[in-house]
């Protein structure tokens, strides 16, 4: 069988700094964040103050009604997928059965747990709605997606963490070049800033604390000052389609999906491992026959924890050697903070950036910490020559890694 490519012709965003990819990219282009102080009704007595909270109308992409029975990550989740089938003027109706839907998220529908949970423990109401199982369950999001579109290929799944949507790509991008489909959505969705998740993180003694003076600067990755991540909420979706059919009938093409590093840690539940992320970004490099030369950019898992960055940082290092202080790195979490089951999907399309001359910047970036010794893009984003390729790195809790490289169409 002939090498079976896989083009990237459609994205669709919906995120604290935009609900559509335009407005997105034009946030980072701004150094624009999406984090702010959260209402009491959503922090309540968790102790969570800043999130990247989406002011969020539905009435754009579902019909009159249709959000009462979808839970938030699930209405996020058809957004991004109407975006990106539209932008990649992609007929869904022409081959349903070689059209498949592969999709990512951390915890599903937390906004309907968190409601049927007031309901009995709050309430000692014991009648809860009858559609709370469907729209809670984790599979939820990318089934509405299937079902919304009549997709009857291949269907998955992944939770895993903050690896959840990056592994959606990498696997529908597997699957296309197996020849088991020749188009598939992916991508991801989360939706959970609600109190009692809230409180579950905060737990974890691994979030920012707000920034008193500019709650919008919380999240400082690779800073000397960083103090942890921040939560947020939204989902990214990506058309993929094997390459000669989408060149055929004139497909727009963002990106070729070429490099999917997929590796375990198996060291620690929390704690990250750099030799686990070094395997991830090394098996990306070698699916996509590429050299450390050729990635022009790498957005960073960066999280702006204590340890992790410096681990990815060390890590980056490892694999690039003394390309590591050419190739630009940026950690876009800075401005629309962490959609942890969304993330790796949301970071791919801020990684395709560069393909339009912008490199995009890690915000807050005023005191590196030396021991991320990285080539950063501090505070604003950097005009630049379009790259090769580019690499997207996404690492999760469990220590499930996935690492994506695309390269200019």
């Amino acid at each position: 069988m002939a090498e079976r490519r896989v083009a990237v012709t459609g994205a669709g965003v919906v995120s604290p700094i935009g609900t559509t990819l335009e407005d997105f990219y034009r946030s980072l282009c701004e150094s624009r964040s999406g984090l702010s102080r959260l209402p009491e009704e959503v922090t309540k007595g968790s102790g969570v103050q800043v999130a990247g909270l989406i002011d969020w109308n539905p009435a754009p992409f579902l019909k009159e009604g249709e959000a009462a029975n979808l839970d938030r990550s699930t209405q996020f989740a058809l957004a991004a997928a109407s975006q990106a089938i539209t932008a990649a003027g992609f007929d869904t109706k022409a081959a349903p059965e070689r059209t498949g839907v592969y999709w990512g998220t951390g915890l599903g529908g937390s906004n309907t747990l968190e409601v049927a949970y007031k309901q009995v423990y709050g309430a000692n109401e014991w009648r809860l709605r009858p559609l709370t199982v469907v729209m809670a369950m984790n599979n939820a999001a990318g089934s509405n997606v299937a079902v919304r579109y009549g997709l009857k290929g291949k269907f998955a799944n992944f939770a895993t963490a903050c690896s959840s949507s990056g592994m959606a790509l990498g696997e529908a991008m597997r699957t296309i070049q197996a020849g088991r489909a020749d188009a598939m959505i992916a991508g991801g969705s989360e939706a959970l800033l609600t109190p009692g998740t809230l409180a579950a993180w905060q737990a974890l003694r691994t979030l920012a604390p707000i920034d008193a003076a500019n709650p919008a600067a919380s999240c400082k990755p690779f800073d000397k000052r960083r103090g942890g991540l921040v939560l947020a909420e939204g989902a990214a979706a990506f058309v993929l389609e094997e390459e000669s059919s989408a060149r055929a009938r004139g497909a727009p093409i963002l990106a070729l999906l070429t490099g999917y590093g997929n590796s375990c840690d198996a060291v620690h539940m929390s704690r990250p491992d750099r030799d686990g992320q070094v395997r991830a970004m090394r098996e990306a490099l070698a699916e996509s026959n590429l050299k450390n030369e050729d990635i022009g950019y790498i957005n960073a898992h960066g999280t702006a924890t204590a340890v992790g960055d410096v681990v990815e940082s060390e890590a980056i290092n490892v694999v690039f050697g003394d390309a590591a202080a050419r190739v630009p790195v940026s950690s876009t979490k800075s401005l629309h903070g962490h959609l942890l089951g969304g993330a790796g999907a949301l970071e791919f399309a801020a990684a395709l950036l560069p393909f339009k001359s912008w490199l995009p910047p890690t915000a807050w970036l005023e005191q590196p910490d030396p021991a991320c010794k990285l080539r950063h893009v501090p505070l604003r984003a950097e005009q630049t020559q379009a790259p090769r390729a580019v690499m997207s790195n996404s690492f999760a809790f469990g220590g499930s890694n996935v690492v994506l490289v695309a390269e200019r169409a």
